[in-house]
């Protein structure tokens, strides 16, 4: 099993970044997608996630109305638009994928910062 993010990296405040997640090794869309960000000396919270077949979707109050989840089942890809870009959302991001098994990738970082 794996998962992959990419797209992370440093951007001002007000800007957009989109990351993904490449998940290899089991059935992806039986999973239920998630995105977590864990920020320096905090303990690792969700972000949004996304069911199976990709029709519902979760966030977290601090990030609605600015960040997007979707997926692409075709291929094995979740992702996580974010707009409006705050420092605060400066964070770890990390791909999770849960079902049978609870899969974790190693994260990107995302840095927001003028």
């Amino acid at each position: 099993v794996q998962l992959v993010e990419s797209g992370g990296g440093l951007v001002q405040p007000g800007g957009s970044l989109r990351l993904s997640c490449a998940a290899s090794g089991f059935t992806f869309s039986s999973y239920i997608m998630s995105w977590y960000r864990q920020a320096p000396g905090k303990e690792r919270e969700l972000a949004a996630n996304i069911g199976g077949a990709g029709r519902s979707t979760n966030y977290a109050d601090s990030v609605k109305g600015r960040f997007t989840i979707s997926r692409d089942n075709a291929k094995n890809t979740v992702y996580l638009q974010m707009n409006s870009l705050k420092p605060e959302d400066t964070a770890v991001y990390y791909c999770n994928a849960k079902a049978r098994g609870d899969y974790w990738g190693r994260g990107t970082q995302v840095t927001v910062s003028s």
